[in-house]
């Protein structure tokens, strides 16, 4: 039960500023309390709870700065842009059985958000991205991409596409790390076109392929040795997921791989990620649910392809790793 407040202590940090005021200290609570807008007893107990947390350090009497988990906070905007994304979450979850007695396609909070982020392929038109948007994101694939690079060979693909690959972020990084590698970006024309920019930029034009168009709809893009699918599959339900794994397959030639990262249930180490976290993250959406690695790899195969196996992360909380072969 303690683990909300704590949450709720890192959200005030965030939502209120703390780290930034924090990183100018040491500063009395009295200066901190101002800047805030809050009463001087009132700073004074939040940055005594973050002391606790490690987001907030006390160097002298009345003296505060960054603690060593502050600091960390402080230069991650990234990471910052998830605590605050959870206020909605927090927020359907208020009524936990009242959730889950709900008609599914009922709005809520999160589903409001992904369906106007444009994450929900299918929700509706994708809207003006926010910062919070996209810096959520950006922070969710490189967490991602990190795990995937450190669990997966590349030296064998040529060219990689990242179907549902939002503005990049995982090309970004896998394509930096493998410069032999050309990639390619398959999502709805308005974010295919903002992805590709930032690819071209960071990659070079001529590594890089834009493909508009939507994955249910429309044939996936073939050509490629490689394709990935980055938190996708776990965003939909058992059906269009099945048919999203069919799509790609009849794309692919006998022996090109599909690369399904993403976290999932039932993984050794990070069980209550998969369904504690997830089960009800998915169900608040309104779409999708946490699968097994060995749920994920028999879908696979039943999708047409040759063989499926997991492979094995060092944080599967960040993302495990399926890998299929036509």
């Amino acid at each position: 039960m303690a683990g909300f407040a704590y949450a709720q202590v890192l959200r005030a940090f965030v939502e209120g500023g703390l780290f930034a005021i924090l990183a100018q200290g040491p500063l009395g609570h009295a200066e901190i309390a101002a800047r805030m807008g809050l009463s001087p007893a009132a700073a004074l107990t939040l940055l005594r709870a973050g002391r606790a947390l490690r987001l907030a350090e006390e160097v002298l009497p009345d003296q505060w700065m960054l603690g060593e988990q502050g600091a960390v906070f402080a230069g991650n905007p990234g990471v910052q842009a998830m605590v605050r994304h959870h206020r909605l979450l927090y927020a359907d979850l208020a009524d936990p059985l009242a959730l889950l007695r709900a008609d599914r396609s009922a709005p809520t909070a999160l589903s409001r958000f992904w369906s106007y982020a444009g994450a929900l392929h299918g929700a509706g038109e994708r809207g003006a991205a926010t910062q919070e948007d996209s810096e959520l994101m950006a922070a969710s694939q490189h967490f991602v991409a990190g795990e995937v690079l450190a669990a997966v060979r590349f030296s064998r693909a040529r060219r990689l596409l990242d179907v549902g690959g939002g503005h990049g972020a995982f090309l970004a990084a896998v394509g930096a790390a493998h410069p032999h590698l050309a990639v390619g970006l398959f999502d709805l024309p308005e974010v295919a076109a903002v992805g590709g920019a930032r690819l071209a930029q960071a990659l070079g034009d001529k590594r890089v392929s834009i493909h508009p168009g939507d994955f249910f709809r429309d044939p996936i893009p073939q050509g490629y040795d490689m394709v990935a699918l980055i938190r996708i599959l776990h965003d939909h339900d058992d059906a269009p997921a099945a048919a999203l794994l069919a799509n790609i397959r009849r794309s692919l030639a006998p022996g090109a791989r599909l690369l399904i990262a993403e976290p999932m249930a039932r993984v050794p180490g990070a069980e209550a990620m998969g369904e504690a976290f997830f089960g009800l993250y998915l169900w608040a959406m309104g779409s999708g649910r946490p699968r097994s690695p060995g749920e994920i790899a028999a879908m696979c195969r039943k999708a047409g392809f040759a063989a499926a196996r997991p492979v094995a992360t060092a944080q599967p909380v960040n993302a495990s790793v399926v890998l299929a072969r036509a």
